[in-house]
């Protein structure tokens, strides 16, 4: 079994933690991965009110684990934050802006606060906060983030933050994965675009099935899905999503694209509603190499923890 940080502080089986994904990561996932031993956090998007209501109590009735939710801080409207923490989370994650007037709030009710970063600016902002885990993203990751690399980025917020314990993301999906982040002073590994492609995750059948096929160099970082779905998301954070005819169209040629919105929505939403991805959005991390299959969420987990804990004591063997 894998000790640190992040498992004792949530009773956990694995140090794995479940991206909270809008649109993806709902109660039913996020109560599967606590179940089997992670960290499950349903994923609150940008705070739509009957969405979120469903889905935390899915989750607070699915589990007697511990369990969180994520929200994406620039869209916080009032009362959201009221409402994901009346269903008495064990975590909360805040990502992509300030995370300093919510985090009083979010302690006094007596939820950890999980804040991802991208870079030294953000996680400078995190301790000022009170992180009790600051998560580092690189640019591997799918959906939305920043422009550096897991590999060094991990490290070296772990050497900025000490003593907050920093978990690891981008690009992770397997006990590899896992392994590697612990190694870079991680405390444990924090997965998205892996549990996208699972029996629990909200989405279409269609989606998670290009998931299984696709491969890393189909996916690029870019702003246009979210300007043809009228989310004015803030400078730096671009998406990476699998390439599709949409985003060759359109990459580059942003200023056009918000010119040409009246039919570009229109269209976009058409084929959204008839599963079309040479036009709608797929989500995807550099490691959707690595997905060969849609499985159940607890499954996952334990596959993963055990090949991590496999990897460690592989490695402990190559020294003489």
């Amino acid at each position: 079994m894998i000790v640190t940080r992040l498992t004792q502080a949530f009773g956990l089986r694995h140090p794995i933690v479940l991206a909270p994904m809008g649109g993806a990561a709902g109660g039913r996932l996020a109560a599967a991965v606590s179940n089997a031993g992670g960290l499950g956090l349903v994923g609150g998007g940008y705070g739509d009110r009957e969405w979120m209501t469903r889905e935390l109590a899915l989750a607070r009735a699915g589990t007697q684990a511990k369990w969180g939710v994520g929200l994406i801080t620039w869209s916080i409207a009032p009362g959201i934050l009221e409402l994901a923490l009346a269903y008495r989370p064990d975590a909360v994650m805040l990502s992509f802006g300030d995370p300093r007037p919510h985090a009083g709030a979010i302690k006094a009710a007596g939820s950890a606060l999980i804040c991802q970063v991208q870079g030294t600016n953000e996680a400078r902002l995190a301790q000022e906060a009170g992180a009790d885990f600051i998560v580092a993203q690189g640019t591997e990751a799918g959906g939305h983030g920043g422009s550096r690399a897991t590999l060094p980025l991990v490290p070296s917020i772990a050497d900025l933050v000490a003593p907050i314990p920093v978990i690891a993301a981008g690009g992770i999906v397997d006990g590899r994965g896992v392994a590697a982040a612990l190694m870079l002073g991680a405390q444990g590994a924090l997965m998205g675009t892996r549990f996208c492609a699972s029996a629990e995750a909200l989405g279409r059948d269609s989606a998670k099935g290009r998931l299984v096929a696709a491969h890393a160099e189909e996916t690029a970082r870019t702003r246009v899905f979210d300007i043809v779905r009228g989310y004015e998301w803030p400078s730096p954070y671009t998406g990476r999503a699998l390439r599709n005819d949409f985003m060759t169209r359109w990459n580059g040629r942003e200023d056009e694209l918000g010119a040409a919105l009246d039919v570009e929505r229109v269209a976009y939403r058409s084929a959204v509603d008839d599963d079309d991805y040479a036009t709608a959005l797929v989500w995807a991390g550099e490691g959707v190499d690595l997905i060969t299959s849609v499985e159940p969420a607890a499954a996952l987990v334990a596959r993963i923890g055990a090949d991590a804990e496999a990897r460690l004591r592989e490695g402990a063997s190559l020294l003489r």
